[in-house]
């Protein structure tokens, strides 16, 4: 088992140099993914990813290919949300190598398009956007849009799945001659992994196409969990939403925990994004010899509210013992909304009020309407169903206890001093620290005679017994 357990143990602090480092039991063994080297030249390793992909003709082929057969040509980029860390810019930046790629093959500026694929996140604002995108591609004139899944006007019809989904995506990309996706491969609690497929479903889908690839039976089938895309309904789902928009090219990375580049992936989507799958699940599983009492973890990167952060706690599920005790903490960053959208604040409520049992029962009758965002609640269901509710502890300094009052689980902040301030440095610290204690007190044991796991990289990584 990887880990280890030092004397008055300090780790890394995940948010950055602006908190202290954590302070955690002597007892705790931490769990570590397995050490990835970053590419020595990302940069040049990028322009060989699109001369030599997996499994497809070069990016420059195919962009030529397309100028031949029509010289309005147009091309569009998909790329992801500031949810995902993907490297957009800088000397690691994957975009501008293929946006020179393509203007080399004739494509000119206005002919380009980036389309971020919020799928059902709020859309990203213009300050926002050119933090994640590099600023030379503002000084090129191309123009860069936010899908719009509520806007039926911006949809077209591209094919129903074996399922059932009327798979309705962003005409901008239905439209465009030249189809191009990007992101992010790491492991994901219900595709499996992320990136691939992804960028188109739930990427660029309308609303309704949500209905069943995050409806409640796809969203609970048993192969829908963290690493595995094999019998995956919600990998297969996104898969077959993909081929009907149809994928061109495909540029995916995968990251160590400092957001550096390990490799990168480009070519055929089904092939290409196949060994960017391989790597992570050799990358991210921690082989664990049992799960543990008290487990702590934290919402990373994704974490901008609590709606990201269902996926640190079911990514730690795996190393919890059942009605064992999980503590999460997260860095909100969202400045549109801390929680999530009123549906997800309505479900969750839901969830709060009724339990998991009850709640997936509701979702499942043929009453229930269904509610953009309730998969989400699901997961959260879903971690309530290994352990309960007053038994997973959660802190987010930006979320005040008045808003905590409508959420599930135990508000680490009500173990601090009154007003403590956000930017005291050792907020997480003295919060863990608060729930520990309070863990002692119910439990009547000490922390030195119970197992605890501190997930290193948070949802990242994913510790399994098996």
């Amino acid at each position: 088992m990887r880990g280890f357990c030092l004397k008055n143990m300090r780790v890394k602090n995940p948010f950055g140099e602006d908190f202290s480092p954590l302070e955690l039991p002597d007892n705790t063994i931490v769990l570590k993914m397995k050490e990835e080297r970053p590419l020595k030249d990302p940069k040049s390793e990028i322009e060989k990813s699109l001369l030599n992909p997996i499994g497809s003709k070069s990016l420059l082929e195919i962009a030529k290919d397309k100028k031949r057969k029509n010289e309005r040509a147009k091309a569009t980029i998909l790329v992801s949300d500031n949810t995902r860390p993907v490297p957009y810019k800088g000397e690691e930046g994957i975009i501008l190598p293929i946006i020179n790629t393509l203007l080399s093959a004739g494509f000119k500026s206005d002919e380009i398009l980036i389309l971020i694929a919020t799928g059902m996140h709020r859309e990203m604002e213009e300050d926002e956007i050119w933090e994640m995108l590099d600023e030379r591609i503002k000084d090129l004139k191309i123009r860069v849009l936010n899908h719009l899944p509520k806007d039926k006007k911006r949809l077209s019809y591209v094919g129903t799945t074996k399922r059932g989904t009327r798979a309705m995506i962003d005409t901008l990309y239905k439209e465009a001659d030249l189809k191009i996706i990007t992101g992010l491969v790491e492991s994901h609690f219900m595709a499996g992994v992320s990136g691939g497929r992804k960028a188109v479903c739930p990427g660029i889908i309308g609303e309704e196409s949500t209905y069943i690839f995050h409806g409640p039976e796809l969203m609970g089938d048993p192969n829908s969990r963290d690493l595995n895309t094999k019998g995956n309904p919600v990998s297969d789902e996104s898969l077959e939403i993909a081929h009907l928009a149809h994928v061109d090219f495909m540029v995916n990375v995968t990251l160590d925990r400092d957001f550096r580049i390990t490799g990168v992936f480009s070519g055929d989507l089904e092939k290409a994004h196949e060994k960017a799958r391989d790597k992570v699940v050799e990358s991210v599983r921690i082989k664990i010899e049992e799960e543990s009492d008290i487990v702590i973890t934290h919402a990373g990167f994704v974490g901008i509210n609590h709606y990201q952060c269902a996926k640190g706690a079911v990514a730690a599920l795996g190393a919890l013992k059942e009605g064992g005790y999980l503590l999460e903490i997260a860095n909100i960053t969202d400045r549109g909304n801390r929680i999530g959208s009123a549906n997800y604040r309505v479900t969750l409520a839901l969830l709060k009020l009724l339990g998991s049992d009850r709640f997936i029962n509701l979702i499942k009758s043929s009453a229930w309407v269904f509610l953009p965002e309730q998969w989400q609640v699901q997961l959260w269901a879903k971690v309530y169903k290994k352990t309960d509710m007053d038994k997973s502890y959660f802190f987010a300094p930006q979320i005040e206890s008045e808003d905590f009052a409508l959420l599930p689980g135990v508000d680490m902040r009500s173990f601090l001093a009154k007003d403590s301030p956000i930017y005291d440095r050792d907020i997480y610290s003295k919060a863990i620290e608060g729930a520990l204690k309070d863990i002692e007190k119910r439990t009547g044991k000490r922390l030195e005679d119970m197992r605890i796991y501190y997930i290193e990289a948070g949802p990242y990584s994913i510790p399994l017994t098996q």
